[in-house]
């Protein structure tokens, strides 16, 4: 997704706490992601929380938000979701920072 995303892309900002960093989550969040039409980012935060940023049709980020979910089921202790319009600025997905 470039800044010609679909007129009905969203975004989502995830914070995710539990045992989400030190294991692989970030990598494997980015190749989950990748394996769907969305684009954004995942990077570690200072206070142990791992932060995802996606954007896409409402359908593939809440895809992937279940992928997240299905696969870190023992990890994430707890999610904040906040979705908000998408802003086009991204053309895959990636770890940050």
């Amino acid at each position: 997704m470039s800044a010609a995303s679909p007129p009905d892309a969203v975004a989502v900002n995830v914070f995710y706490s539990g045992r989400v960093q030190g294991v692989g989550f970030r990598v494997t969040v980015s190749h989950l992601a990748r394996q769907l039409p969305v684009t954004g980012w995942v990077r570690n935060l200072p206070d142990g929380r791992v932060e995802m940023h996606a954007e896409g049709v409402r359908a593939d980020v809440e895809s992937l938000l279940g992928k997240v979910r299905e696969y870190f089921f023992d990890n994430i202790r707890d999610e904040a979701i906040d979705w908000h319009p998408a802003s086009g600025a991204y053309s895959g997905f990636g770890v940050a920072g």
